[in-house]
């Protein structure tokens, strides 16, 4: 009996060291983590995306260090070698619209390949900016005030399944970050309503009008600035907006040293706005935009200023680093109710340039189209004149579009729910300039004046058949249940006399004028101004009424003749301890 117990005891002794010795190696293996060995594709290359065809398309990821990585996709094989960082990179050759395909990305021998099933190839854009961009199809369930007009409508509808959207989520970063947790979602009643509504309805225009799949990268922020969306790089080397980053940095610095949590918001008084170069205006005049702005949100004390959307750089690095180089055609736009003081309203145009410089650099694809939607009409000084006007020097850039939409807003919400109107202003632009359509893409844009005697004769670019005629059906959501209620206007009447039209002499001081159509220009006069030097159009906040449209129904985007180049604020010293700017 003891002989077999002692027999027993050293086989088993024998058998846990033989098992000992077998997972000792696997533990070794799993405590070094998974991310050291597997393949990790960037989260864009996952099921139902959307790759860009006619152009290189790089797909990457990481992997451990020195792994063979290959990837095989329709009749092209790439494969890259990891560097000690990890990371892999391949480039396809250039794509043929179509689909569905699977993809496949493979390691070395004993690893198991990562198919990526439901691949479409078509046509890929970026849609950033702020809350108006990530304004949501449907209102449901959700603060605020977003969802389209008869949203239950559009969802019942949303039934295109060469649509797909890639929302990036809301994330703010001090350092650039290289992924992102997302997933691709095809178009349908049951996911359009998380859609980005201006996305979703863009992808939808050109999907429809050109039967080619359109995928959309979705990355926006609320409440954001311009200068958040670009590389901390790009802004030191620029002499306005390195003063930026500077305080940034030191705030940053500050709050690392002494990390406080953040305490709830406080109101803060409104500060004056930068006085126009006009003579003070009657109430409802266009001048009213020269009025104090309405007061800022104030942001509370403490908290970590990279968590502020209203930081250089820190959008960039939380949400556009980590989807570069993603192959696109483009991109759109829709930003600026937020613009801070430094640089503020002057500088917003420059901002915007080195932000569209910067990103056509980074993604290595030339000058691919940037179209931007300009802000609407709005009861605030978020809305004024000078923002449209620092949005509309975009187009000194090259490939670059401006979707009016003076005509399309509410009084008194900063989110418009009209974005119908709006997306097809921003598609036409791409379906003319980018695929080729015949088709009027702009409303009239100032061109120049000549005065002639005690008139003024303003020319116009994309100007056949002016009018006052607005676009039939552009007004119908306002009063029409079972739209949700809505603070917008409807203009009285329809092909009246032109609005909005202001003349000053030399003394600068501007009075409404009458306005003439001449065929593709208008002649502007007061007989309060006998010898007229200036003309402004549309000049207000809120230019309720505005009426100048082309025959393609586009409306003519506001503007002054004497545009004047305003000094950027200068920078200001920023204190150790300073609490994160106050934002709109």
């Amino acid at each position: 009996m003891t002989t077999h117990a002692s027999l027993r005891t050293s086989l088993l002794a024998v058998f846990f060291t033989i098992l000992l010795l077998a997972v000792l190696p696997c533990l070794a293996h799993a405590q070094s983590g998974p991310q050291n060995s597997a393949i990790v594709p960037n989260a864009l290359f996952s099921d139902h995306m959307v790759l860009q065809n006619g152009m290189i398309v790089p797909i990457w990821g990481t992997a451990a260090p020195g792994e063979k990585v290959t990837v095989k996709f329709l009749r092209q094989t790439k494969s890259a070698t990891t560097g000690t960082d990890g990371k892999w990179t391949v480039k396809l050759a250039k794509l043929k619209s179509g689909g569905p395909y699977t993809m496949t990305i493979a390691g070395g021998s004993g690893s198991t390949p990562i198919t990526i099933d439901d691949v479409l190839i078509g046509e890929v854009w970026l849609g950033s900016g702020q809350s108006n961009m990530v304004f949501p199809v449907s209102m449901k369930g959700r603060p605020g005030p977003y969802g389209l007009l008869d949203d239950a409508k559009e969802i019942a509808a949303a039934n295109y399944p060469q649509v797909r959207m890639f929302t990036v989520p809301d994330k703010k970063s001090a350092t650039p970050l290289t992924d992102v947790k997302a997933v691709w979602k095809v178009c349908s009643p049951d996911t359009v309503a998380d859609f980005s509504a201006m996305g979703y309805l863009f992808a939808r225009n050109l999907n429809q009008a050109l039967k080619l799949p359109v995928g959309i990268v979705l990355s926006a922020s609320g409440a954001s600035t311009a200068e958040a969306w670009i590389p901390r790089e790009a802004l030191l080397a620029d002499p306005i907006m390195k003063p930026v980053v500077e305080g940034f940095d030191t705030r940053e610095a500050a709050w690392k040293a002494n990390p406080t949590p953040p305490t709830p918001p406080a109101p803060r008084p409104a500060a004056p706005a930068p006085a126009l170069a006009t003579a003070p205006a009657t109430p409802g005049a266009p001048g009213a935009a020269g009025a104090p702005p309405a007061a800022r949100r104030a942001r509370g004390g403490g908290g970590d200023p990279a968590n502020d959307q209203h930081q250089p750089t820190v959008l960039y690095n939380g949400m556009i680093n980590p989807i570069l180089p993603y192959a696109i055609r483009g991109a759109i736009w829709y930003q600026g109710e937020s613009i801070l003081g430094n640089p503020g309203i002057p500088g917003y145009g420059h901002v915007m340039a080195s932000l569209v410089t910067t990103w056509r650099q980074l993604w290595g694809e030339g000058n691919f189209p940037f179209y931007q939607v300009q802000l609407g009409p709005l009861k605030n000084n978020s809305n004024n004149p000078r923002v449209r006007e620092q949005q509309a020097d975009i187009l000194s850039l090259p490939n670059t579009g401006l979707a009016v939409s003076i005509d399309i807003g509410d009084s008194a919400n900063v989110h418009p729910k009209n974005k119908e109107a709006q997306s097809d202003r921003l598609s036409r632009i791409a379906l003319a300039n980018v695929y080729g359509k015949k088709m009027e893409f702009s409303g009239p844009l100032y061109a120049g004046m000549k005065v002639e005697g005690n008139a003024i004769r303003i020319s116009f670019t994309h100007a056949q058949g002016l009018t006052t005629h607005y676009p039939d059906g552009l007004y119908a959501h306002v009063s029409s249940p079972p739209n949700p209620p809505s603070t917008a206007e409807v203009p009285a009447t329809n092909d009246g006399p032109l609005k909005w039209f202001q003349v000053a002499g030399a003394d600068g001081k501007y009075v409404d004028a009458q306005a003439t159509i001449d065929g593709s220009t208008v002649v502007v006069r007061s007989p309060d101004v006998p010898a007229p030097t200036e003309v402004r159009y549309a000049w207000d906040n809120y230019p309720y009424g505005a009426n100048l449209y082309n025959s393609a129904g586009l409306a003519a985007a506001p503007f002054r003749t004497n545009k004047m180049d305003e000094p950027v604020a200068a920078p200001r010293a920023v204190p150790p301890a300073a609490a994160p700017p106050q934002a709109q």
